[in-house]
């Protein structure tokens, strides 16, 4: 979400889309809370901060096509670019990856291009659960779809970087910072993925696929 001024893109922190304790027990009001008026709008307005420091030709495009075009922004906003605007992007995703009752099996046609990738849909939530469970430090665990490969695969990525960096389309992704679930889980991460799981909107995602796959 963004609006435009006479100079640059703007982008604001987009609302959620259910209350935040629509997704208890499993992640706590309080985790959504501030993971996303505190975290998300950091991200939304170092962003536009850094942009600030750029061309209006690169003002001017949004922020999918920056991010997958970062040999193009100055040295020195790269990695603010990188950073601030991976997390704007990623959490964007990540909120609508998610609603209230979620989780199951996917169905339709991201559920057989799960299956054509990594042989059934329970041996793709055993991987993308035991790696990114071990993610070191801060960083993703990506469902994506390789437009070069026409397939989907599983990603994993560092602090805030967007799997467009590396011409990824992100379709799913879990959030293991720590912010995203110490509040009740503390050092137990895969207990998180393994609670993530049930709010997973594979609606959102079978949309997502819907529009890239060829």
């Amino acid at each position: 979400m963004y609006v435009l001024d006479d100079v640059m893109r703007k982008y604001e922190l987009p609302p959620l889309p259910y209350a935040y304790d629509a997704l208890e027990p499993h992640i706590d009001a309080r985790t959504m809370e501030i993971h996303h008026t505190k975290h998300h709008q950091t991200y939304t307005d170092k962003l536009n901060a850094a942009l600030e420091k750029c061309s209006s030709e690169i003002q001017e495009k949004d922020i999918l096509e920056i991010l997958a075009n970062l040999d193009q922004i100055p040295a020195d906003q790269k990695g603010a670019i990188n950073f601030n605007g991976g997390g704007f992007d990623n959490h964007r995703i990540f909120w609508n990856n998610m609603k209230s009752k979620g989780g199951g099996e996917p169905g339709g046609s991201i559920e057989d291009a799960i299956a054509k990738s990594f042989g059934s849909f329970s041996e793709f939530k055993e991987k993308f659960s035991s790696v990114t469970a071990l993610i070191q430090g801060s960083g993703w665990g990506w469902l994506v779809y390789n437009p070069s490969a026409k397939k989907v695969e599983y990603k994993s990525m560092p602090n805030q970087t967007s799997p467009r960096t590396e011409g990824l389309i992100p379709l799913l992704g879990c959030d293991v910072w720590e912010h995203a679930y110490y509040l009740k889980y503390q050092n137990k991460r895969p207990d998180y993925i393994s609670a993530w799981w049930n709010v997973v909107n594979w609606s959102d995602i079978e949309s997502r696929f819907g529009k890239v796959k060829q």
